[in-house]
């Protein structure tokens, strides 16, 4: 089978890690918004180096730490000294792991989204092309009736719009995992808002925003709902 360079740029090791970043980006931009002690020149110095992944570092950090989240916090650290201790700040690795996989598969689902619209709109080409070219319709292995090549296309064409639709919904129904602690309780969070609930409940919010999800789940474990999946 022949696999797009869209597809694959979705699915690729440099899109998960580098989204990771933006995640820890984002959220510690979200908790200085919020009133914690972190600077605008921490936030600049992750977002200046989201793409400068240091392959080799990472590497032998995953070997030493037996990590893979702990090991791309310490690449990214590397390269962020002053940012270093606030990165992952009161996160859990499925901070960067579960909200990483449901951006992928998010934008996957609109990469196939985008390519089932062109099928169909090549199905409606070739249905309005044949519209007048008569064939014999067979119903239990029988000749039945005349139809037409145009008109069992257009069925053709119905079965995919219900795909593409089915598609849309799921797409527009996704929730981020968003802001959720170790397991789910966001206590950590609560500690470093000194017991401001309300601080921690907007930190998930802008979190969430950041990444583009209007819809974020309200409760969850480590991980977010494998219903998804």
């Amino acid at each position: 089978a022949v696999v797009s360079t869209q597809s694959t740029g979705i699915f690729s090791d440099r899109k998960k890690f580098e989204t990771w970043r933006k995640l820890w980006t984002d959220l510690a931009e979200s908790e200085m918004e919020l009133g914690l002690d972190i600077t605008k020149e921490q936030i600049k110095e992750m977002r200046e180096n989201i793409s400068n992944i240091d392959w080799a570092r990472a590497a032998a950090e995953e070997k030493l730490r037996r990590h893979d989240v702990m090991a791309h916090v310490h690449t990214f650290g590397a390269v962020c000294p002053s940012a270093a201790p606030i990165i992952h700040l009161g996160a859990t690795s499925c901070f960067v792991g579960d909200n990483t996989d449901l951006i992928v598969m998010r934008e996957g689902l609109k990469l196939l989204c985008s390519k089932l619209a062109r099928v169909c709109c090549a199905f409606a080409s070739f249905a309005v092309s044949n519209k007048l070219i008569p064939q014999l319709g067979f119903t239990h292995f029988q000749p039945a009736q005349i139809t037409t090549v145009g008109k069992r296309s257009c069925i053709w064409a119905q079965d995919f719009l219900l795909d593409l639709a089915a598609l849309e919904h799921e797409i527009e129904g996704m929730r981020f995992r968003g802001v959720k602690g170790t397991t789910g309780t966001q206590a950590s969070f609560l500690e470093l808002f000194n017991g401001e609930h309300d601080k921690v409940e907007d930190l998930d919010k802008l979190v969430s925003e950041k990444a583009g999800f209007s819809n974020k789940f309200t409760i969850t474990g480590q991980t977010y709902s494998r219903k998804v999946d």
